[in-house]
């Protein structure tokens, strides 16, 4: 079966250049357009979709709202922020209101496309890097995440799980979690999936923005760098 997509931007040329990349795929098809927030949501009422590609600046309702109402839904479609990453300040609020990822608007077909699949198959579309960078520069500028206590819910996590989780906040690869902890890499992904579970999380870009809202990990320090060199499209893989 196809992926279907929708594409909401206000930029008609953006939608049509979208729209003929995914045209020329065999599992992919645009099922909806729309030039804004309030146009996707009526659309969707009568429109099966699997992914949303989904503008940030967009009048009447802008793509952070819009993502919110549509993760609040029973059984919704996976969403995908695209942003200019250096310049938007939304991208995390958009991970925060529920998107499996975000990306460039300018990345390159390629890219794009392992990105649609990649989410459609419930992959998180950011790298660990990238996700660190975000949150350092971003997350003190969000209401509510700046000397914010830990909740009671990390309470449900075993020390281990806590130690696990702090790790993942960090952009840290189950590889890379596992190497630190002198675990397997198969011990670890038990961990993280555990760590979805008692608190839950759809995927590790909720995890990491936990751990923040939290104060387990803050912006700017507590626990190293993450690893360099990931693409930021990247499936991050729990």
């Amino acid at each position: 079966m196809s992926i279907r997509v929708m594409l909401v931007d206000d930029q008609v040329l953006l939608r049509t250049g979208f729209r003929m990349v995914l045209a020329a795929q065999p599992d992919m098809e645009v099922v909806a357009e729309a030039g804004d927030g309030v146009e996707a949501l009526q659309a969707l009422r009568s429109t099966a979709v699997d992914v949303v590609l989904m503008d940030v600046r967009m009048p009447k309702l802008d793509g952070v709202e819009t993502t919110r109402r549509i993760c609040s839904d029973a059984n919704p479609p996976k969403v995908l922020i695209l942003t200019t990453f250096d310049l938007d300040e939304y991208a995390f609020s958009g991970l925060k209101a529920g998107a499996s990822g975000f990306m460039l608007k300018d990345v390159p077909p390629a890219e794009l496309l392992a990105a649609i699949r990649a989410v459609h198959s419930g992959d998180a579309v950011v790298a660990p890097s990238t996700t660190r960078r975000l949150l350092d520069r971003f997350a003190p500028m969000l209401p509510g995440t700046a000397g914010q206590p830990q909740h009671k819910e990390l309470e449900r996590l075993t020390d281990r799980e806590r130690e696990v989780m702090v790790l993942v906040a960090q952009g840290l690869s189950n590889g890379e979690i596992a190497a630190r902890l002198v675990l397997s890499e198969a011990t670890v992904k038990t961990h993280v999936g555990r760590i979805l579970t008692k608190l839950g999380l759809r995927d590790r870009v909720q995890v990491v923005v936990l751990a923040y809202e939290t104060g387990l990990v803050r912006a700017g320090g507590g626990g190293g760098d993450a690893p360099e060199g990931v693409r930021p499209w990247l499936a991050w893989r729990a």
